[in-house]
């Protein structure tokens, strides 16, 4: 029987993908930066389909890329040449929600959105939000560890996940899907799946932690001089607002950009250095607390504060729609990285300067979640100068003792640069795992290891 052959056996003829112009959405990401051919997409819709195929395709010798809602930005799902790409999007599951301990287990497939109405539906929550919730898949969270817009309060995606089944490089499946509060047997192999980007096993199901759901909120945009300010405010914000979930930065050169995407009008009647969005959720109504805190901030040159939902979602768009403005206008290099929270003016000072060099012409759109150090880079018409766009910027980001990948994952665009940020010894012990769970290297070779 030929691969080709035992992929349909395993889930259904119309879920083998082959002609070209069915999986060309499939082997090119978003941004439009990386691209590949398959020689087959395969869509499982449970974890005994996942099982099938990972074995036809150990038997066959043939890789396979696994992915999520395809919204990576490093290249992590999208083939080099030849593999089978095993898309996850039909595991959609949403299991019963546990009330008593605020868990649920859904499919690796199920997106942000869903899980977000799913667990709204009985008054609680997730506590990882960010602009692409109704295409990013959970499992793809899961497996770049991702952060998002509410890390100051609750975490990135290892925080959530207390439980996980995943299928290994041998077909074998791992469960744990307990969500027991205290279990201490042992290496911990959910966390270790968590952030390893489809290299150690393909996640099919994952037991999420939930938060109770605030619906009392207030969002303020405020204008400040500059970075370093905006980080010397963080103390007394997280002192003086308990409620805090975001915090998030953006500059003149993004709101200008978001502003001609998306129609929107300025936010203040001048043009300011920096720009920072709060945001407070709890159980009763923040906004006084909001009010006094943000007239408090010293060196403040404009505020405003929304109360009702779509002012809120308003002053949200400033910030939101910065990916959607960037992707719009060409083909970007983006780099996600963080330096230590100190760090972030130098890092914002510099970066102008350092991409110019690389790229003399290329334009720079900066932004990010202020209070863990993580910018996101994104450099607008680099043409030949990409590669040294990159190599600047993650030289410049471990000078300050930084990562070169915060929450996105290394993939395969930054796999040359994992040195800056795991010593020689880190790698060849994530390599030691890495040959123990899949010694035939079939899951997402080249991705995350050199």
């Amino acid at each position: 029987m030929s691969l080709l052959d035992a992929l349909r056996e395993a889930v259904g003829a119309s879920n083998v993908l082959v002609d070209d112009d069915l999986k060309s959405s499939y082997e090119t990401d978003w941004t439009g930066r990386f691209s590949g051919s398959a020689c087959a997409v395969v869509r499982p819709a449970d974890t005994a389909e996942v099982v099938a195929v990972i074995r036809a395709c150990a038997a066959a010798g043939t890789p396979v890329v696994v992915q999520g809602g395809n919204t990576g930005l490093v290249g992590g799902g999208i083939p080099a040449g030849g593999e089978v790409l095993l898309s996850l999007t039909r595991l959609t599951d949403l299991g019963e929600i546990d009330p008593a301990a605020a868990q649920v287990t859904v499919g690796a497939g199920v997106n942000l959105s869903a899980l977000q109405r799913h667990a709204r539906s009985l008054g609680l929550d997730f506590g990882v939000d960010l602009a692409a919730r109704d295409s990013a898949t959970v499992g793809g969270l899961v497996a770049t560890n991702a952060g998002g817009i509410r890390v100051l309060r609750y975490g990135s995606m290892r925080a959530q996940v207390v439980g996980a089944e995943a299928v290994l490089a041998d077909g074998s499946v791992v469960s744990r899907l307990g969500g027991l509060a205290k279990d201490n047997t042992g290496y911990d192999l959910v966390s270790l799946l968590c952030g390893s980007e489809g290299t150690l096993g393909v996640l099919t199901r994952l037991r999420l932690r939930l938060v109770p759901q605030l619906r009392a909120r207030a969002v303020a945009l405020v204008a400040l001089p500059d970075t370093a300010t905006a980080v010397a405010l963080l103390p007394a914000l997280r002192g003086t607002l308990p409620d805090l979930v975001a915090a998030e930065l953006f500059l003149p050169a993004g709101l200008a950009l978001v502003r001609s995407y998306a129609g929107l009008p300025a936010p203040f009647a001048a043009e300011h250095p920096v720009y920072l969005v709060l945001e407070c959720a709890g159980a009763s109504d923040p906004t006084e607390q909001l009010v006094e805190a943000v007239a408090a901030l010293p060196s403040l040159l404009d505020a405003t504060v929304a109360t009702d939902a779509a002012g809120q979602r308003a002053l949200w768009a400033y910030r939101e729609q910065h990916t959607e403005a960037i992707a719009a206008v060409g083909v970007p290099v983006k780099l996600d990285v963080s330096v230590p929270v100190g760090s972030l003016p130098e890092l914002v000072d510099r970066l102008p300067d350092v991409v110019g060099t690389a790229a003399p012409g290329a334009r720079l759109v900066v932004f990010g979640h202020v209070n863990e150090g993580n910018l996101h880079v994104n450099v607008l018409d680099a043409g030949d100068g990409a590669e040294k766009v990159t190599d600047a910027v993650l030289h410049l980001v471990a000078d300050l003792a930084g990562s070169i990948s915060s929450e996105h994952g290394v993939g395969r665009a930054k796999v040359p640069w994992l040195s800056l940020s795991r010593s020689a010894t880190e790698i060849a012990a994530m390599r030691a795992v890495k040959n123990a769970l899949d010694p035939a290297g079939l899951l997402n070779p080249g991705v995350l290891l050199p």
